[in-house]
Parts: structure tokens; sequence; C-alpha cells
């Protein structure tokens, strides 16, 4: 029997049509969260301690909640990099890198999913998603230089915080978030039918 948060697709489990014109509807909805969120950023500065860092999960957030609901390869990083998309054309703050971040993101939290092989929809492997795309920011950061110079401690306290953040952002919230919107019964069309299903059709 197949264990909860676990399902095996018996449709073909390549993105169509409607799986991506749903996972762009989330994604602009997603880019227009991360441009409004971008300020939140700075208001956690001034803490100190790297606090901001515990908000940047917010931008890892729509290609986790994205893959819950659809649950097919791509759906993550195809998100991902539409909702930095759209973040940039609202004017983002930090420019066409912002495309960069949701491609790098996106991959981090896709190979994530491609690890479990698409099937396990659990609150942990979002959550292991979301520390994905929290590495894929960082490999970034580094790469523009934002972080090259703290200290061993710093560096410590920095990465924590933002592995928590993505954990309780991307990874608890975004699957409570699809946990949510399956009460309402929209995802049932959208996802490959599972054994459980071809179950119940045999039983009635």
């Amino acid at each position: 029997m197949a264990q909860a948060g676990q399902g095996q697709g018996t449709r073909s489990r390549g993105l169509k049509l409607t799986d991506i014109l749903v996972t762009i509807v989330i994604a602009v909805v997603f880019g227009i969260v991360y441009k409004i969120w971008g300020p939140m950023y700075d208001v956690f500065k001034p803490l100190g301690l790297h606090a901001e860092q515990l908000s940047y999960g917010m931008w890892f957030l729509a290609g986790t909640f994205a893959f819950l609901i659809i649950r097919k390869p791509g759906a993550a990083v195809l998100a991902e990099v539409a909702a930095a998309s759209v973040s940039a054309l609202l004017g983002s703050e930090w420019g066409i890198s912002t495309l960069w971040y949701g491609l790098l993101q996106g991959l981090g939290a896709e190979i994530v999913f491609a690890v479990f092989l698409y099937r396990n929809f659990s609150v942990w492997v979002a959550s292991l998603a979301a520390i994905g795309a929290a590495a894929g920011s960082l490999v970034l950061d580094f790469g523009y230089g934002y972080i090259d110079r703290l200290t061993a401690w710093n560096y410590t306290l920095f990465i924590g915080l933002r592995l928590i953040g993505s954990i309780v952002i991307a990874g608890i919230l975004a699957y409570s978030l699809s946990k949510a919107l399956e009460l309402t019964g929209v995802t049932k069309g959208l996802r490959p039918a599972s054994k459980q299903d071809y179950d119940a059709l045999h039983r009635t």
C-alpha cells in the first residue's frame, strides 16, 4: 500500500498545456507577491544578526507550491522562473539577476523532487526542496560576491537562518497551502491518477 504523501501516476507524467497554464497562473500570483515582499527584506535588516534571511524563503514558495499542486516534472523550475520574470517585469530591485535566481532556485527544488522520482509529496520532501532552492540562491550569492567577506560564524548564522526561513515558508507553508487547496477539490483534475484512485473505482 502506498505511504501517505506518496502516489504513482498512471497517466503521462509530462507537463500538458493545462499544467503549464496553471503553473503560469501560480507564478504570476507569486511574482506579484515576490515584488510586494521585496521591502520586507529591508525591514528585517535593522534587527541585525542576518535576521533578514528568515524572510528569504518567500522567494522559493512558487516552485515548491506549484510542484505540490501539479505533481509533475518541470513544474518547480517553470514556476520559479516565471515568477521571477513577473517580479522583474514589475521592477524588482534586483533587476535582471532576478531571472538567474529564479532559474537556480527552481533547479535546486526540482533536483530534490527528482531524487524522490516525483512521487513523494510530503512536508519533509517539500522542506528538502526548499533547502535545495536555498542552495541555488546561495550559489549566486557567492557568485555575485554578496557574502564573500563574512567570518565563519557569520557564514553559519547567515546560511542557517536562510535555511530555517526556507523550510518554514517554502516547505511547511507551501505544503499547508497545497493541502488547503486540495480540500476544495480543484487539484483533482490536474494530477495523474494514482493507484488508490483506480482501486477506489474498482470497488464501486
